[in-house]
């Protein structure tokens, strides 16, 4: 699994990346102008990016790529603007790096190669460009997803045996979905088995992943997001302070309030 995902903190992709290495408890990072300039005025405090001296965006660009182990452009179409500098530089230092462009590549078929690109580089700081929303409506939405993606191809081949939970419908689970969010947590707690909620209580940050991926289909199953409940979804959305957030960002959501009941129960048990 990757140790860090950094980015210049811009709109669209930049953002997208850091929003994915905060919900999976991955530390990030990275160079911004000064000020913490972005296009929609200064970088939010919960980025914990590095001030540059200038307000240079090309500046932040090629020390961003200095201080990573590897660069991945996600784009459409040909480069240009700062994504065609960040190639550029990237080549200019020798540095590993791969372009994505969304047009001429599938959504699997990209996560496939960003996965080979980071295994075959040994990369553990990954470093991610492209365009600005205001250039690409669109590629908040993308790139965060093809990042998940990736990180879950990761959790596949790097996890063996990683308890994965099992939904079995029996007789008594109606279809009366939970309303609220403290609703589903309560009800996922009352269905994992104590091995479960042990595996969960012992979890550091860095097992976060471990956690989403192996509870993710059974979770979205269990509290009716194959079916949208859509109360359901709303009360998660005023928790989550996304510009475009999914079901599976509701999950995750669930699995940090259910993961913090959990740690208390199982400090309980210890101290007793």
């Amino acid at each position: 699994m990757l140790k860090k995902i950094i980015s210049g903190g811009q709109t669209g992709a930049d953002q997208a990346a850091l929003d994915v290495a905060i919900k999976f408890a991955i530390p990030h990072g990275g160079w911004i102008p000064k000020g913490r300039l972005t296009e929609n005025g200064p970088l939010p405090l919960k980025y914990t990016l590095m001030e540059m001296k200038s307000t240079d965006y090309r500046e932040r660009t090629k020390q961003n790529i200095q201080d990573s182990h590897g660069t991945v452009i996600i784009s459409r179409g040909k480069l240009t603007g700062g994504s065609k500098l960040t190639r550029n530089h990237a080549k200019l230092i020798d540095r590993p790096n791969i372009y994505i462009d969304l047009i001429s590549t599938e959504d699997f078929e990209a996560s496939i190669f960003l996965k080979s690109f980071i295994l075959e580089n040994q990369i553990e700081i990954l470093n991610v460009a492209g365009p600005r929303l205001s250039h690409d409506p669109g590629i908040y939405a993308d790139v965060k997803m093809l990042l998940e993606a990736v990180l879950y191809l990761l959790f596949l081949d790097g996890k063996k045996d990683v308890y994965v939970a099992q939904y079995v419908p029996t007789k008594d689970q109606g279809e009366e979905f939970p309303a609220t969010v403290k609703q589903a947590v309560d009800l996922i707690y009352n269905d994992l088995s104590l091995k479960a909620r042990t595996f969960i209580a012992r979890q550091k940050d860095q097992g976060l992943p471990d956690i989403y991926f192996g509870f993710l289909d059974y979770i979205r199953h269990r509290v009716g997001f194959d079916s949208q409940n859509p109360s359901l979804l709303a009360a998660c959305s005023k928790e989550i302070a996304l510009p475009d957030y999914t079901v599976e960002d509701s999950v995750m959501l669930i699995i940090r309030m259910l993961k913090q009941l959990l740690e208390k129960d199982h400090l309980l048990r210890v101290v007793k």
